[in-house]
């Protein structure tokens, strides 16, 4: 009895094992390690899944550092100067929307696509503000909503014919809990969706093409044709949706678009945000990026108001 005993009794190296791991969940040294590699996205990924611990020290700190330093200047937005406060969802689905295009896995109610398109991680993506505003109807433009350029996925051909290529977008708003749209949804009853839910958080979601709050502007800014498009906003605030990108010809640089009336609705009362107006200093120019003719703009408001930032799954130089 006493020899198994001894055989079960821990050994002084086993006793150590949590010192021994203790470096390796350590806040500051991890901080560092990452710091040191620039925060690489796939890197913290395959860290955070290592284990329980780590996943929880990558929860509460990892994913937020992340983040502040892949895009300050909208984190700051975002947390109103103070990013040391929770964010609505969770860092680590912040972090996912900057760095993840979620796909078209299936079509809705309102966008149907001939095959399902998985998810992936982007090279870069590009938030801004002043894109944002296209996305919301006149009487909910005092809220601020951070939206990414369209991922364009080239389609291929549906029965013979040539399709659109599909561009995914995706958004965040800031202070959703007390914003104009989600008061908006509010007041009107519009239901939430109820098979989708938010490939961020999983939240569930309402469609903005049921409450008729889609503006034409959000069309024209996606270079996508009235009616092309649908998106969702989850109840954390997160925006996710695809389009139809319009084929973009010569001609298309040389004709003058006029300005539309909003398509959606605009008795949108109830508390919120302060009704605001879009940027009207909003230039639009046409650039060539391997051999396709894409869309980018560029704001210069006199106030040197931030209306973008630029992030990137790889090291920053």
């Amino acid at each position: 009895m006493s020899e198994r005993n001894q055989r079960l009794r821990p050994s002084p190296a086993s006793q150590g094992s949590d010192s021994a791991e203790s470096g390796i969940l350590n806040e500051r040294i991890l901080i560092l390690v990452f710091k040191s590699i620039k925060w690489d996205i796939h890197t913290l990924c395959l860290a955070a899944s290592v284990n329980r611990k780590l996943r929880a020290v990558a929860n509460r700190l990892l994913w937020r550092e992340l983040c502040l330093f892949r895009a300050p200047r909208m984190l700051l937005a975002l947390t109103n100067g103070a990013p040391n406060n929770r964010i609505e969802g969770g860092w680590q689905t912040l972090a996912k929307l900057m760095f993840f295009c979620c796909g078209c896995v299936s079509s809705t109610r309102h966008f149907r696509v001939s095959r399902p398109l998985q998810g992936h991680f982007v090279k870069a993506s590009r938030f801004s503000k002043t894109s944002g505003r296209s996305f919301l109807p006149k009487a909910c433009r005092g809220d601020m909503l951070f939206m990414s350029d369209p991922c364009e996925h080239p389609m291929g051909t549906d029965g013979g014919k040539s399709e659109d290529d599909l561009g995914i977008y995706r958004g965040v708003f800031c202070g959703f809990m007390r914003s104009r749209t989600r008061a908006c949804l509010i007041r009107r009853q519009v239901g939430l969706e109820e098979r989708l839910r938010c490939p961020y958080c999983g939240a569930r979601v309402w469609s903005m093409t049921s409450a008729r709050l889609v503006p034409k502007s959000a069309a024209r800014r996606l270079g996508s044709r009235d009616g092309g498009l649908e998106y969702f906003v989850c109840v954390n605030g997160h925006l996710h949706g695809a389009c139809w990108l319009v084929p973009l010809s010569d001609d298309d640089n040389d004709e003058e678009g006029g300005e539309e009336e909003d398509g959606s609705d605009d008795d949108c009362g109830g508390e919120g945000g302060a009704q605001g107006v879009g940027c009207e200093s909003c230039d639009e120019y046409w650039t060539v990026e391997n051999g396709k003719k894409v869309s980018r703009r560029y704001c210069d408001d006199d106030d040197g108001d931030d209306h973008q930032e630029a992030v990137g799954d790889g090291p920053v130089n």
